[in-house]
């Protein structure tokens, strides 16, 4: 009786092991094709809002700054350094400062800086 219980083992134990690691597959297989199930609805969504002529005017306007005939576009450069935009410790004050700059300094040296650069042959005037 012990002589057919081990050799059952034996017979049965690579089966079981393949049972176990077809199983395993199975599951990673379900679990990637739900990700692509809902990576395909996000890209149906996504798809349904390009269809929508406001959604189309919305994103010209922030990534091409386009504008309607007869509107005028502003673009605000922000010169800050990267630490400066993303400290959030400074607080926005709600009272006017006057800066302490010269501004008839600064007018000459943008106006000097620009005089002197070089043209599109690269050779400065």
């Amino acid at each position: 009786m012990m002589g057919v219980l081990v050799l059952g083992v034996v017979v049965l134990a690579p089966t079981i092991g393949s049972f176990a690691e077809q199983r395993r597959h199975i599951a990673e297989l379900r679990a990637s094709v739900s990700q692509q199930e809902e990576e395909l609805q996000q890209l149906r969504t996504e798809r349904e809002r390009w269809n929508d002529d406001t959604f189309i005017i919305t994103q010209a306007r922030e990534r091409l700054y386009y504008v309607l005939p007869g509107e005028v576009s502003y673009l605000v450069i922000d010169d800050r350094s990267e630490a400066a935009k993303s400290d959030p410790s400074q607080a926005v004050s709600a009272e006017l400062t006057e800066t302490k700059g010269d501004w008839m300094r600064s007018l000459l040296g943008s106006v000097m800086t620009a005089g002197l650069a070089p043209d599109a042959t690269g050779v400065a005037p």
